[in-house]
């Protein structure tokens, strides 16, 4: 089992079958199975995983929840209330949520929200290399040669060099960027790296996850087929 996620003992006592420490005993007793394998003390149970006691299904009563945002420009990653332009007090959801990662103020597009903190690490982890993809608009005309540049890496970003990306032109001054990497305001200095201005940037995607159809500041909740291919991809 992945070590992240919930404690197997939380996650059956959630469920109102037992105390955790039952739940202990009955891992002891080798009465529980997690994927159709016997269960350890230490297991840890992620979205998707089947847990079964007795044979019989669990399903634990403590839920997450993962928000897809299209973030208006204007509107600030963060959960300080302070700030007159936090995301929090924007999206007013019912529930104590946070984003995952950021998106500049001055940007827009597809950002995820979610009430658990293990999911956060799991997906902003760099090691991880998952995409990301923007549409990006500059000043002048982008030339295919600045593209292929971007594309091969090492341009110098807050000390660091980045990564190779994917990078396809889409207008006269449009190109389309897909990142594996997180650098705070990376692709604004990627382009300035090469003498371009950004004017509009606007992300699409996160991993398996699109922004469709949602118009700027709407929301709505992943669906259980998105959750279970996001699941897929952070193991």
């Amino acid at each position: 089992m992945d070590q992240k996620g919930l404690s197997l003992n939380k996650y059956i006592s959630s469920s109102g079958l037992c105390s955790r420490r039952e739940a202990d005993e009955m891992i002891e007793q080798g009465r529980v199975y997690v994927n159709g394998k016997p269960a350890e003390k230490a297991s840890r149970v992620n979205f998707g995983d089947k847990v079964t006691v007795d044979g019989e299904v669990i399903k634990s009563k403590e839920k997450y929840v993962v928000i897809a945002l299209n973030k208006p420009i204007g509107i600030t990653s963060t959960t300080d209330k302070k700030d007159k332009t936090n995301i929090i007090d924007f999206i007013d959801y019912k529930d104590r949520i946070f984003p995952i990662g950021r998106l500049d103020k001055d940007s827009s597009g597809l950002i995820l929200l979610t009430n658990n903190g293990d999911l956060v690490n799991r997906i902003l982890r760099e090691e991880n290399n998952h995409e990301k993809e923007y549409l990006v608009t500059v000043n002048r005309p982008i030339g295919r040669d600045v593209l292929k540049a971007m594309a091969k890496g090492r341009i110098p970003v807050h000390r660091k060099l980045t990564k190779p990306c994917k990078t396809f032109p889409v207008s006269k001054y449009g190109f389309r960027i897909i990142l594996t990497q997180g650098l705070n305001r990376q692709i604004r200095f990627m382009c300035r790296h090469f003498g371009y201005r950004v004017s509009a940037l606007h992300r699409v995607r996160i991993m398996n996850i699109n922004i469709g159809k949602l118009k700027p500041g709407q929301w709505r909740k992943l669906s259980h087929a998105e959750m279970n291919e996001l699941e897929r991809q952070m193991k």
